[in-house]
């Protein structure tokens, strides 16, 4: 099968056109197990992600937990031992039912499912994705409607159909349909206080307005999410040697004697959505290679992808109701005003207020979903940027990471933010701390019959 690093993305029309081709030409197709068409979806989502134009991390990570939660309640009916999240997520109350008389094939449901909510939720992707998803869809189908009745094919795609136009009717409730309609607001008045973040100058992105400045308000997929207490802030105090100063005095230390593995990091891990599937896109690129990396069923498949999409985006939900709760300034304000005039960052400034870190929060909270499903052990080699051009402007080429754990990429994840200069070390603290905490309430859902969380 296809691996989700993103140089085989860019190739996934290719390998689309030569499956169907064979369809065409041959009855000698290749032949996807049923994880792996999951695998397939996931890959896909990622593309979409990375090539649809107007993206942010925030809707992305939105866009996970739908397509995740969506793949999920469209085979769950098939399994007895587990159970849908219809009345346990915040306003999902009601989802079609199967008849439990009659017969599906849930590959085919899943394969609908998820062609359904991708074009929904990425209604402004381009007219050659769209027909990428619907050749995937073709292709999958054509290898699982075989030898299966006209019926049960049928009630199956309309069942996987019917589920995501409900996930996706729901969503739209949330605060965050089509909400790349207005990723930068000109209309917020900025609160003028001491240690407020204002627009950067050295910038990742070409408008100095907030992105998404009432995110934070949006509906999280588990309640609980939403009754999260609020993480402390230090005081501001300028003054030497205090604590708050000390924060910002080790970014610009750690600048100075920034090492070459260092600098591999902090570019590594920007995954800016101009040229990349995003923070957390990164995250469900590791649900994918663990995914790969076990043998394991369908069905826990689809709850790891749900779990990891599901937390990603309530991590995003709360990072940014924190961001413009406490509005607090980056190191690129602090530094130049009371350390060095003439310091800057080794990565620019991305256009939002600083704490607590969304990189950390959201890598915090998919490790620690996968560290439920699989334990801490696991090694995997992170391909994600493989084959992209050296950064010229930072001398640095892009370095394929590897790990034992999920968490040591995660706090590689929030470090890359340290040594790039655009996040205290405080910020990244918070961030894993309360990423750990949003997962726990994801995946404290019951999940299964038996109460097994």
């Amino acid at each position: 099968m296809t691996s989700t690093t993103n140089k085989t993305l860019i190739k996934i029309s290719t390998i689309l056109l030569l499956l169907l081709t064979m369809a065409c030409t041959t009855n000698e197709q290749p032949k996807m197990s049923d994880k792996e068409v999951a695998l397939e979806w996931a890959n896909m989502t990622l593309f979409i992600t990375r090539y649809t134009p107007s993206n942010s991390p925030t809707f992305a990570s939105r866009a996970f937990g739908y397509t995740g939660i969506t793949m999920y309640e469209a085979i769950v009916p098939g399994f007895s031992d587990y159970k849908s999240m219809s009345g346990q997520l915040e306003g999902l109350d009601k989802l079609p039912i199967a008849d439990d008389s009659k017969e599906y094939n849930w590959v085919l449901a899943l394969n609908a499912g998820q062609s359904e909510i991708l074009k929904n939720i990425y209604v402004q992707t381009s007219e050659e994705n769209i027909q990428k998803i619907d050749s995937l869809e073709q292709v999958i189908f054509t290898q699982f409607q075989d030898g299966v009745n006209e019926e049960t094919v049928s009630r199956s795609v309309a069942f996987g159909k019917s589920i995501a136009q409900t996930i996706f009717e729901w969503s739209k409730t949330d605060g965050g349909h089509r909400g790349y309609l207005n990723n930068f607001d000109k209309t917020m008045i900025h609160p003028e206080r001491p240690g407020s973040w204002k627009p950067p100058l050295f910038a990742q992105s070409f408008s100095h307005h907030p992105l998404h400045p009432h995110w934070g308000e949006n509906r999280t997929f588990a309640s609980s999410n939403k009754e999260l207490e609020d993480p402390k802030m230090i005081p501001y105090d300028t003054t030497v040697g205090s604590p708050y100063y000390k924060q910002f005095e080790n970014v610009y230390l750690k600048d100075l004697e920034l090492t070459q593995l260092e600098k591999e990091a902090a570019i590594w891990w920007g995954d800016d959505p101009d040229v990349s599937f995003t923070p957390p896109g990164h995250s469900y690129y590791f649900a994918t290679l663990a995914i790969e990396g076990h043998d394991i069923s369908l069905i826990e498949s689809a709850k790891i992808y749900a779990q990891v999409g599901m937390a990603v985006s309530d991590a995003f939900v709360n990072c940014w109701k924190w961001k413009y709760q406490f509005f607090t300034e980056r190191p690129n304000t602090f530094i130049p005003k009371y350390i060095d005039e003439e310091w800057e960052s080794f990565w620019p400034d991305p256009p939002f207020p600083s704490f607590p870190s969304g990189h950390a929060i959201q890598a915090a909270a998919a490790a620690a979903v996968l560290e439920h499903n699989f334990g801490k052990e696991f090694t995997f080699t992170d391909r994600a940027h493989e084959g992209r051009e050296r950064d010229e402007l930072k001398e640095t080429y892009f370095v394929i990471r590897s790990f034992n754990t999920f968490w040591d990429a995660a706090l590689e994840t929030a470090d890359s933010r340290f040594y790039g200069g655009i996040h205290t070390q405080l910020d990244n603290e918070v961030g894993l701390e309360k990423g750990v905490e949003i997962a726990k309430n994801i995946y404290a859902l019951e999940w299964k019959n038996n109460d097994e969380k």
